[in-house]
Formats: structure tokens, C-alpha cells, sequence
């Protein structure tokens, strides 16, 4: 072997060597890269904007991975935990599912049933009446096609109503009676009431001018005294 055959033996072995020590060194960094993020968990991630308090469906969410040492412990893992569950607030998309976003839908209790009816967006309680919450139901109704002597009146029709679900803000178009009137925005609202209470709103939104709510505070429901369910104009006009 002459000097030239051996100084082309040492520099393949020279090229093998920094080769070895290349790849001992990408090696080295996948292993601490391993060591500090570990293994990967399954999330789930908000795919679109989700109004609050509507109900939940797994499809609204995407499945990702990520480091288990990234997840913290409220985490979503699981989409069955959804059954049941609605949004406590607006979830934006692209946000981590964290439990403390759901919580489940009120239920009902033995004898009542489920009655939804579309609430003005203006005459509700905008944005404060959440599942749970306790209202008192008002309608009014005007005199128009009464008979002689008949007033407009305001009525409480339901006291201490339970919300068990608020939907999502929906417009309305006007209907061909009302050519002058403008579209409106509403919120579909279900409540769990008595045979009597839901009949009673059943009736206020077929033929009252306006369905309203107010919010009862927390710890006081209302307790209604003889006469106080019904106003008239003429009442304060008679004082």
C-alpha cells in the first residue's frame, strides 16, 4: 500500500467516525428531548366557537396529541364526559377543553316537563338568565278584540320558573301583519314547570303582545300576595 492508498484509508476512516459521532449526537438530543417532554396524551380541542350554555356534542371538537407533562390535570380526555353537559361560557375555537368549562344540565325533577318558548332578546334579561336560574314570567296583553269594559293588563303568570337551558340568539323575520315592523332577535329558553304553569306559558305566547322575564335573585323566590299577579293602568290612574 503506498502513501497515497493510506492517506485515503485514513480519511474514510476520519469520515466514518465524525459520521459515528454525528449520529451519537442527534441521538443524545432526541433522548433529552424525550426526557423533558415525555409521552403523549390524547386532548381535545374547541374546532368552532360554541355559545354558552348550549348543549354539547363530541362533533364541535377535534382530537389532538400532545406532551403529558404539557396537559394540565383539568384537561379533557375523554369526550364521553360531555353526555349530559353544556358550555359555562363562550368556548372560542382553537381553546384546550378543560372541565371546568362544562357543567351539567340542570334536570328535572318529579312531576314537571320541559317547555321552550322564544324570548325577545330585548325584553329578556340579556346575557344574566343561565341554567338554574329562577325568573318570574310576565305577559301582557293588550284590549284589542275584548269585550266592552275589558283593559290591557299585565300579568305574572309563573313565579320562581326554572331555566333549564338558553339557546342560541336567533333572528326572527317579521311576520306579514307586522310590514313596519323590523326583524328582532330572539333566544329560545326552556323552563321546567307544572302541567298548569306550562299550559299557562304556553297560552302567554300564543296571545299576549309581550312575554317577559325577571330574574329573581339568588335565596328569594317570589311570594306573591292577593292581587299582586295582575296589573292595570287603571290602577295607578285610580290612586
Amino acid at each position: 500500500m503506498n502513501s497515497r492508498q493510506r492517506r485515503g484509508v485514513i480519511l474514510l476512516l476520519l469520515s466514518v467516525l465524525c459520521a459515528l459521532g454525528a449520529f451519537a449526537g442527534v441521538l443524545s438530543v432526541i433522548s433529552d428531548v424525550n426526557s423533558k417532554v415525555g409521552p403523549e396524551v390524547t386532548a381535545y380541542r374547541v374546532k368552532t366557537d360554541v355559545a354558552a350554555y348550549t348543549a354539547l356534542q363530541p362533533a364541535q371538537f377535534e382530537k389532538i396529541k400532545m406532551p403529558e407533562r404539557w396537559l394540565s390535570d383539568n384537561a379533557v380526555t375523554d369526550l364521553g364526559v360531555l353526555d349530559g353537559k353544556i358550555a359555562v361560557t363562550q368556548l372560542r375555537k382553537g381553546s384546550l377543553l378543560q372541565n371546568d368549562m362544562i357543567v351539567k344540565r340542570p334536570a328535572l325533577e318529579n312531576g314537571q316537563q320541559e317547555i321552550a318558548i322564544m324570548i325577545d332578546a330585548a325584553t329578556g334579561v340579556a346575557g344574566k338568565i343561565t341554567p338554574g336560574s329562577l325568573v318570574n314570567i310576565f305577559a301582557t296583553f293588550d284590549d284589542e278584540g275584548k269585550g266592552k269594559g275589558e283593559i290591557a293588563e299585565s300579568r305574572i303568570i309563573v313565579t320562581n320558573a326554572r331555566v333549564i337551558d338558553v339557546g342560541k340568539l336567533t333572528p326572527l323575520e317579521p311576520s306579514r301583519d307586522d310590514r313596519g315592523s323590523r326583524a328582532t332577535e330572539a333566544v329560545p329558553i326552556t323552563f321546567a314547570l307544572n302541567t298548569l304553569d306550562a299550559q299557562r306559558v304556553a297560552f302567554a305566547e300564543s296571545f299576549a303582545v309581550h312575554v317577559r322575564l325577571a330574574l329573581i335573585a339568588d335565596g328569594s323566590p317570589t311570594t306573591l300576595r292577593p292581587g299582586d299577579g295582575t296589573y292595570t293602568l287603571e290602577e295607578d290612574k285610580n290612586k
